[in-house]
């Protein structure tokens, strides 16, 4: 019966380094389906001792690609979006993911149950977690593959 995180991690998950280039990090991304066999939304930063520095989600690439004035602009319908899209592709190539990353990450225990881990989730809107032990990165549990967990033990 798979009962704590450990049971449900991933443990083998893409890992970022603060100093790789964003348009890296995307190139990753787009090709974690042909690699893990799901779409990635989000990976774990950590330094080469594989201790955890942060989070990059594509949330946090989205945030940095919209223009910070979005919000006069209202309805101008004469706006050139194409040109504000390309210019956001420009400057994002000089962005590395340290600097756009999200450092205070909500981590849990191997040994956490899963209760726990899905209560965590709900109250911190986090879709997943790393799972850290003795200050390392040892997998990573998915919301979608606790819902699945739970869903089993359910229908049994």
């Amino acid at each position: 019966m798979k009962t704590t995180a450990a049971d449900i991690m991933t443990t083998d998950f893409s890992t970022l380094l603060p100093e790789t280039p964003v348009i890296d990090a995307i190139r990753m991304f787009q090709e974690s389906f042909s690699k893990q066999g799901r779409r990635l939304f989000g990976m774990i930063v950590s330094d080469e001792d594989q201790h955890l520095v942060g989070m990059l989600s594509m949330y946090d690439i989205l945030l940095y690609l919209r223009p910070k004035h979005i919000h006069v602009w209202g309805s101008m319908e004469d706006l050139e979006i194409a040109g504000v899209i390309d210019a956001a592709g420009s400057r994002i190539k000089s962005i590395l993911v340290g600097d756009i990353m999200t450092p205070d990450v909500v981590t849990v225990g191997p040994n956490a149950n899963l209760m726990m881990v899905l209560d965590t989730m709900i109250k911190k809107h986090v879709r997943r977690l790393p799972v850290v032990e003795e200050q390392r990165v040892i997998g990573i549990v998915y919301i979608s593959d606790l819902f699945s967990q739970l869903l089993e033990r359910i229908s049994d």
